[in-house]
């Protein structure tokens, strides 16, 4: 009975694997969008979409199979508790790229150049959600607490984006409405890291038990 519950566990990992690196490629394809979108990239951003959200669906499946059928002890129990928080957190992150990729063809021809911070929060947080599911596949407790302290980062990138888009507006007024596309670009980058920070934090709690929002 527990090697079948060790190997239900490692299709759970597997699976969770694959999943976060189908949101770290729609990280990447959302931000390519800012100086490269056409209906393809939308296109296969949308059939990433989609197997992020299958990917969901697997994993419940695979979570309710090994809470009922193989009575979990404690640590085993947190694992699995974690992994269906966490695909909560990696759904959302793929339906932000998506609504970033969304966004895109409404915004004026501008040149990329000017906001490479964009491009940076989007890098960071690819390597956030790499990073946050390779610690819980090792139960990797300093790495998963490394993902979290890197959520700073992407927060100063934004901060910075706010400031040069207060820039633009002051000495743009008519690019008003370009300004607050980017901005909101940035602000559901932003939310992306947020997600990834959720994510080790359950990490967290899959080895410790400990989870800062629930004590």
């Amino acid at each position: 009975m527990r090697d079948l519950f060790q190997e239900q566990l490692h299709e759970l990992k597997r699976e969770l694997t694959v999943m976060g690196a189908s949101c770290e490629e729609i990280i990447a394809l959302a931000s390519q969008a800012l100086t490269g979108w056409d209906e393809a990239l939308a296109q296969t951003v949308n059939t990433i979409g989609a197997r992020i959200d299958e990917s969901e669906r697997t994993i419940e499946t695979i979570c309710m199979k090994l809470l009922l059928r193989q009575q979990p002890v404690a640590r085993d129990l947190r694992q699995i508790s974690a992994a269906m928080k966490m695909i909560t957190d990696m759904e959302r992150i793929g339906d932000q790229a998506e609504d970033i990729v969304e966004i895109v063809p409404y915004m004026n021809a501008h040149p990329d150049e000017k906001y490479p911070k964009i491009r940076e929060m989007a890098k960071a947080a690819q390597v956030m959600v790499t990073e946050a599911v390779d610690a819980y596949v090792k139960q990797d407790l300093e790495l998963a607490r490394k993902v979290m302290a890197h959520d700073d980062v992407v927060d100063d990138y934004f901060t910075q984006v706010k400031s040069g888009i207060i820039d633009i507006i002051a000495a743009e007024p008519s690019q008003g409405e370009y300004a607050l596309d980017l901005l909101m670009i940035a602000k559901y980058f932003e939310r992306i890291g947020d997600h990834c920070t959720n994510i080790a934090e359950w990490v967290e709690f899959s080895v410790t038990g400990i989870h800062k929002n629930c004590q």
